[in-house]
């Protein structure tokens, strides 16, 4: 059996990691789980010729000095995989994390869409948090993938070992591998100073020369993305100053407070259906208040201002995305109070706000890990209610008056219907007072017909009578 061949049978059945170790068979991670395929142990010589036919002479001299080795492998036309080659107990083991070949969107991924807003920051830092397994690369990748298709930028990534491949789009991508195309992190973060880049993504933080570098240059004008294994965004913040020497902490505390823009802290959990895993998520954001606290180290407070800004910027802690995943039926109360850092809290919320959620199991709408959601929830359901009374309140009043329109309607008909009444008796009137006026003119003019006849006669008779005089006068 070859890698190859474990790797395909990895990507058929859905694992997020492989796991080799000998007198073991492969064991698989499938939605968080590790389960043993059904085949025979591994033998030490078995796993020793799989994994030194993967790797370079570089590599493979690396893996002697090192004792591990950091490796990037690609299956053509499965995906690429993360591979972490090691020793123990005198023989070799090794791990591999499936990479796809296609990024995922935010909204694939099921993420809060406020993380946008972090890749149009022209300027400062954003760190993506969480264990091992729990996203960050990926959610790295969608945040690198949308700038390159939005803005007309020059990115730098690096990475050990080289995980998601880019493509240029708006935006053209460097990505340098740590050992391959560059010594070390830090080397490569002083380099790329150098090559006029716009976005700086670094894969994890690792030491205090990269956080010192990181942090100049997301002073100087850069956007830079990178990693921590932190579990939350306050830990993130004591951790950094931590990595320095006391004498040195104040003023990387007054840097950090000026640079630091954003971080996101992550922990993937189970759904309740069982179909695989759903991302939990806090998010910080540098408030004016925050950035105050970090500059006066006052990182103990800082939660309880992460919560109380859910609805302005859009922050919030883990207790309040595993209540909004709850409360959306994505994953069981028990998973959210085992996830939970401070289950007793969460329980606090969840009766406060949602007093039978505990007992509902939280199914009550689409799946989502944002909070800020939630509140929105209640806010449109109060906004309806009061909404819903002024409706009410209107109908009321204009029921009332529909109905003194509808009497004053039926006293204007009313009004009508005597009027045509009336107008019917007069049209009746004028009818006959027609008809007289007709008998009448006619009567009169047969009289005036026959005072014509007689005038007529009358004339003809006295002209008659005058020729007769006078012939008589001239006889005579």
């Amino acid at each position: 059996m070859t890698i190859d061949e474990l790797l395909r049978v990895m990507t058929k059945q859905g694992a997020s990691d492989l796991h080799l170790k000998p007198t073991r068979p492969p064991l698989m991670r499938i939605n968080g789980r590790l389960l043993p395929l059904k085949t025979e142990p591994l033998k030490p010589e078995e796993i020793e010729g799989m994994l030194m036919a993967i790797l370079s002479p570089q590599q493979q001299e690396k893996l002697i000095q090192t004792m591990s080795v950091d490796i990037g492998y690609g299956v053509h036309g499965l995906a690429r995989f993360r591979g972490n080659i090691y020793r123990q107990r005198g023989t070799l083991a090794a791990a591999f994390r499936l990479i796809p070949y296609q990024i995922k969107s935010l909204e694939d991924l099921e993420l809060p869409k406020v993380l946008l807003e972090f890749c149009d920051l022209p300027m400062g830092l954003v760190l993506v948090t969480g264990p091992t397994g729990s996203g960050k690369s990926t959610t790295l990748a969608s945040l690198i993938k949308y700038i390159a298709t939005r803005r007309p930028a020059h990115v730098i990534t690096i990475e050990d070992p080289m995980e998601f491949l880019f493509s240029d789009a708006a935006s053209t991508i460097s990505q340098r591998e740590v050992g391959t195309d560059t010594l070390t992190f830090s080397e490569a973060l002083r380099n790329a100073m150098r090559q006029d880049p716009d976005v700086i993504m670094v894969g994890e933080m690792r030491d205090p020369e990269t956080v010192s570098t990181v942090i100049t240059a997301a002073e100087t004008g850069h956007l830079v993305f990178s990693t921590l294994h932190t579990n939350s965004s306050v830990q993130t913040i004591d951790r950094i100053l931590d990595t320095f020497p006391p004498n040195q902490q104040g003023q990387v505390r007054a840097q950090l407070s000026q640079v630091l823009k954003a971080v996101v802290s992550m922990k993937l959990v189970e759904r309740e259906d069982g179909q695989g895993r759903v991302a939990a998520l806090e998010i910080l954001r540098a408030s004016p208040k925050l950035v105050k606290m970090i500059e006066e180290g006052e990182t103990s407070d800082m939660l309880d201002e992460v919560e109380t800004s859910v609805s302005y910027y859009r922050m919030q802690s883990m207790n309040q995305s595993l209540m909004a995943l709850l409360v959306h039926g994505t994953i069981s109360y028990e998973e959210a109070m085992r996830q939970s850092s401070d289950p007793e809290d969460l329980s606090l919320k969840l009766r406060k706000m949602f007093p039978s959620i505990e007992t509902r199991g939280g199914d009550m709408a689409p799946s989502t890990a944002d909070f800020s959601e939630i509140l929105e929830l209640q806010q449109f359901k109060k906004l309806y209610e009061e909404q819903e009374e002024k409706q009410k309140l209107q109908l009321s009043e204009k029921d009332e008056h529909i109905g003194h329109l509808n009497n004053e309607m039926a006293r204007r008909d009313g009004e009508i219907g005597e009027l045509n009444s009336r107008l019917g008796e007069v049209g009746e009137e004028m009818e006959r007072m027609n008809g007289d006026y007709q008998r009448l003119k006619d009567e009169a003019q047969g009289k005036i017909d026959k005072l014509m006849e007689r005038i007529k006669e009358l004339n003809q008779r006295l002209m008659t009578g005058g020729e007769a005089d006078k012939k008589s006068g001239i006889f005579r």
